[in-house]
């Protein structure tokens, strides 16, 4: 870690997590907890749980779960050390220099090493592309009409013919070859050697939010297969939470983003002056990327290829940007294919009239359902309506979803009671679909794990952190050796030995020693087991009683089969032992 444990607990200790977390989704008590929709997953039914008491929260739709730490890396897209300091500037808590451990330090000094490579690497091929022998791809940027600024800013290359210029050239600067194997810039083969990646294309640097470049795009000059290749994902390079541009587009004065498919798209309109470009990189849109446009804008004008496939896209982007809670419209470029050809055509004033004139995004989803309809059947038109009806579910306060109804009445014209009717008419049916749904997924889930050793040590943990006056009467009967599986057992002997020295657990102190989201993500889990809050004492007694003697057995029947296996005598007695006391025990405790 780059900081000290103290440290760590400090920032996590002053940021209260149902505040932060309440700060980004709207929270509700039930209960001893709050709920809210999980803003990692799509869903109408809140299972999203924040525990002010544990400082953690778990999601029992999806899985995810961590401290306040670990939320804002999931949702703000941070890095570790980029929580720990946005969380520390929310408390008014000065951070010490950092401090590296040599792992970290190796780490760091690898991913320096790759982040040179690439910058050597868009330098070379700047400079190959200048070269009198090397014209292809300067002739192809001046075709399309790129000055030579905008070739400079985007820092635009050509990877030449041959295949093995850029090895020789990193070979030469130093670099050995497991350094450039890991770069992915390279194919090591036992009979040709190292061969470049990149032959015989226009290269396009592509660049993280701070300058640096990360990966590139290159497009293949003259016939070849396929027509666009971007590097491999390194330790450097994402492509699912990055975008193109955008170290340029964060910068605008402009409250929205220009979201486009392709590299040419968004330097045109860069060039034209739009320089809230952006593009996703080479695949489709992803939620992370929703994310991380939505830390610098809250709206975002969608200016897809014009074509079906293009429409496509949009239509894919919109609910995911909707997700976001990032407001979507779309730009028309019709007759013109994309913003490239459109800009060409003519220009960037009559761009931005196109940029005023932009779709509502749902609207554009309505106006794309309506062509699949005729309207002069009215069987076909009356499917139109219903369908048209089920979509507009999609808005869950009354208030928009009224606004909604009433204007796409005025467009399309029906009556706006006939259609609130309709609307409420399917609500109904899919609200108790819905319903249903989660019933059948939870019996299914119920009776799966009934029974099971593991649920009941994580209910075991769940128990004894929520009511941690049970550590003191079950001591002796059941200790963090009674857990089977490896990474129960390592989060079980924290939590027992957090509480032999300090006399109470914190849950989400513990989860500071995990580092990966999936461990993070188990351990939380293991803290957040509902415990079916409205059992009386007496039941709670008798569910607890039970969940011991399970956690117990399970153990126990471990210890004999080890036994028999290994010979071992004593551990046979030892585990003979437990059994003959544990329902004494347990009554001896009230259980």
């Amino acid at each position: 870690m780059f900081y000290s444990e103290e440290i760590i607990e400090e920032v996590r200790s002053k940021n209260d997590i149902v505040d932060v977390i309440g700060s980004y989704i709207k929270l509700q008590k039930k209960g001893a907890n709050y709920m809210g929709l999980c803003p990692f997953h799509g869903e109408k039914t809140a299972s999203f749980s924040v525990s002010g008491t544990k400082q953690m929260y778990h999601c029992f739709g999806c899985g995810v779960g961590g401290n306040v730490v670990t939320f804002l890396m999931e949702y703000e897209n941070f890095t570790f050390p980029e929580a720990i300091r946005e969380l520390a500037g929310r408390a008014g808590i000065t951070l010490p220099e950092a401090e590296a451990t040599p792992e970290e330090k190796a780490r760091s000094s690898r991913k320096m090493r790759l982040l040179e490579i690439y910058k050597e690497a868009a330098r070379f091929y700047h400079q190959q592309m200048r070269r009198d022998e090397n014209q292809t791809a300067y002739r192809y940027f001046k075709q399309r009409e790129l000055s030579d600024e905008t070739i400079l800013r985007f820092g635009l290359g050509y990877s030449d013919k041959t295949g093995r210029q850029l090895y020789a050239h990193l070979k030469e600067a130093g670099y050995e070859d497991a350094i450039l194997k890991d770069s992915g810039l390279f194919t090591f083969d036992e009979k040709r050697g190292a061969y470049d990646k990149f032959w015989n294309r226009a290269m396009f640097p592509i660049m993280d939010v701070n300058n640096r470049v990360i990966g590139f795009g290159g497009r293949v000059m003259g016939e070849g297969e396929p027509k666009y290749l971007n590097s491999p994902e390194t330790e450097i390079f994402d492509k699912s939470r990055n975008l193109y541009a955008l170290n340029y587009a964060r910068q605008t004065r402009k409250n929205y983003f220009l979201l486009c498919e392709g590299y040419m798209d968004v330097i045109s309109l860069h060039q034209a002056g739009f320089t809230n470009a952006v593009a996703s990189l080479g695949t489709a849109f992803t939620g992370l990327q929703a994310k991380l446009i939505s830390r610098y804008v809250k709206e975002v004008y969608i200016t897809y290829d014009s074509d079906g496939a293009g429409q496509k896209a949009a239509l894919r982007a919109i609910p995911i940007l909707r997700e976001a809670k990032i407001t979507a419209k779309i730009v028309n470029m019709k007759p013109y294919k994309d913003p490239d050809e459109f800009i060409k055509a003519l220009g960037a004033e009559e761009y931005e009239k196109r940029i005023a004139e932009a779709r509502n995004s749902f609207f554009f989803e309505i106006d794309v359902l309506k062509s699949q309809f005729d309207f002069s059947d009215p069987e076909e038109k009356t499917k139109f309506f219903r369908e048209t009806a089920k979509k507009l579910l999609q808005f869950g306060e009354e208030i928009e979803r009224n606004t909604y109804i009433e204007a796409v009445a005025r467009e399309y014209q029906i009556g706006v009671d006939a259609l609130s009717k309709l609307v409420a008419q399917y609500g109904n049916v899919m609200n108790e679909n819905e319903l249903q749904k989660e019933v059948v997924v939870r019996e299914r889930k119920k009776a799966k794990e009934s029974g099971g050793a593991l649920v009941s040590q994580k209910l075991l943990l769940t128990w004894l952190t929520s009511e941690q006056e049970w550590f003191e009467a079950l001591k002796g009967i059941v200790s963090a050796e009674d857990f089977t599986e490896e990474f129960y057992y390592e989060v079980a002997k924290e939590v027992w030995q957090q509480y032999e020295r300090e006399g109470k657990v914190n849950p989400a102190r513990i989860l500071n020693r995990y580092e990966t989201r999936e461990e993070q993500e188990l351990a939380a889990e293991l803290f957040q087991t509902s415990l079916m809050g409205d059992l009386n004492e007496a039941e709670k007694r008798k569910a607890l009683s039970e969940t011991v003697r399970k956690v117990k057995q399970n153990s126990i029947d471990m210890q004999m089969g080890r036994a028999a296996e290994t010979g071992d005598v004593q551990l046979l007695q030892k585990a003979i032992a437990s059994q003959a006391s544990l329902n004494r025990d347990l009554a001896g405790v009230g259980l």
